[in-house]
């Protein structure tokens, strides 16, 4: 989850994908091509990645980290993008199981939206959710 991007950065950013995909990941530098991080660039709404195409194969090595499904959603609320992914081993997520993790996403850009609004507390805390949860054992 990427949470509020300016430019590439975002605010809040979490990832609890295994830790062995994150690793090869990140050394393999997939992001540049990676075809879910494209996708909520250039669009708004939900795709499955089974709708994607994938020329660099991105999604087939994803799947044999045991995310073999999964979907995107990006959001945008004034000039704020957010953008989340989902992936399971077991089967498509179901439409109802997309609304529920769309409607909670869309709470989550809309409460951490305005900095300013949040108790410094928060926003600190958040922040340190966001290393723990990317970047376990820090």
């Amino acid at each position: 989850m990427g949470l509020h991007i300016k430019f590439t950065t975002p605010t809040f950013f979490f990832q609890s994908y295994p830790r062995a995909w994150l690793d090869h990941y990140s050394h393999a530098g997939l992001l540049i091509s990676d075809p879910t991080v494209l996708w909520c660039f250039e669009n708004t709404g939900v795709c499955r990645w089974s709708d994607m195409e994938d020329p660099a194969g991105i999604l087939a090595k994803a799947a044999e980290y045991g995310m073999k499904y999964g979907f995107v959603y990006a959001t945008i609320a004034g000039d704020s993008l957010s953008m989340s992914g989902f992936a399971r081993p077991d089967r498509e997520f179901s439409d109802d199981e997309i609304a529920e993790l769309v409607t909670r996403f869309d709470h989550l850009h809309a409460q951490t939206r305005d900095q300013q609004a949040l108790p410094p507390e928060t926003v600190a805390e958040l922040k340190k959710m966001s290393i723990i949860v990317t970047h376990p054992g820090v």
